[in-house]
């Protein structure tokens, strides 16, 4: 079958009986048809050429988030993703971050010498008792879960098939909310104004998600009036976020460059998992990381 595979060495050295591939880059897509697509550093522009060749059968996109394929994908198409080459290090970098906005690490941080001691006087917490809800309640949240448990903190998941009921009593309590969600037509700008407002005064935001799961002049809003502790973005919408927004340069906002999942050996391991899921298609088996779409988050 011919497959779609990333122009890079570590995917030209996949070599399987029965995978004819074709390499794309983000500027050349091979002419023909193919059956599969490995979606790695493939720009929309291009996905959408890709998505109008006939013949696709399923795309194995190497990401843990669905980033919007199913709203885009033809009819019958399979999807699979790659959470188990994201879970370690992204639930590691929410761990890191629910802790150093605890001790203040952030502020800290952007401080000159002498504003140290107006820093100093804002409030520091451990996580011992402290409420963590994570919304998009799957692997990583539940390795995120394993994580925080020494230290004491509670955590609550939410997913897709959570009711309105429960999802606000979670929030009325949380004192962190950590989005872990898909982006998906349900998603998009899931946290809104009215969302924010149903947290206590104080607690912080992390979105180690998608930046558009947030409506950017909400948080902005509840950052200025101070019904927000801080927020934490390692996603932002727009990404990257221009020079001169107001989000830069605040005591209580970090932003990381979308680099939760990153590791220096990613796209070897990324190479290696594909190579895994495309042996599985070759010899007519059904690989365990299939998206079963319709079914939420």
């Amino acid at each position: 079958m011919r497959v779609l595979i990333p122009d890079l060495p570590e995917f030209r050295d996949i070599k399987i009986p029965g995978i004819e591939p074709a390499y794309y880059r983000a500027d050349h897509l091979p002419d023909g048809d193919f059956v599969g697509v490995v979606a790695w550093g493939l720009p929309r522009a291009l996905r959408s050429r890709v998505l109008a060749r006939p013949g696709l059968k399923w795309v194995l996109t190497l990401t843990a988030g669905i980033d919007g394929w199913p709203d885009v994908l033809p009819p019958g198409t399979a999807l699979y993703n790659a959470h188990e080459l994201h879970d370690a290090a992204v639930a590691q970098h929410a761990a890191a971050t629910l802790l150093a906005a605890g001790r203040g690490l952030i502020r800290f941080a952007q401080a000159r010498h002498w504003e140290r001691r107006t820093a100093e006087s804002r409030p520091l917490w451990t996580l011992k008792g402290r409420q963590v809800v994570v919304w998009g309640y799957g692997h990583i949240g539940r390795e995120l879960d394993r994580l925080l448990a020494p230290f004491g903190a509670h955590l609550t998941g939410l997913r897709s098939h959570s009711t309105p009921q429960e999802i606000g009593a979670a929030l009325k309590e949380a004192d962190d909310l950590v989005l872990l969600l898909p982006l998906t037509g349900a998603t998009r700008q899931i946290v809104d104004h009215d969302v924010l407002q149903q947290l206590k005064p104080g607690a912080w935001l992390y979105n180690l998600g998608r930046g558009e799961l947030v409506d950017p002049a909400a948080l902005l809003a509840a950052l200025d009036s101070n019904h927000l502790g801080g927020a934490v973005l390692d996603v932002t919408d727009p990404e990257p976020l221009p020079d001169g927004d107001p989000l830069w340069g605040r005591p209580n906002v970090l932003i990381t460059p979308h680099i939760a999942s990153t590791t220096d050996d990613m796209s070897q391991r990324a190479a290696d998992y594909a190579a895994g899921v495309l042996a599985q298609l070759a010899r007519g088996e059904e690989p365990q990381n299939k998206v079963e779409l319709g079914k939420g988050y």
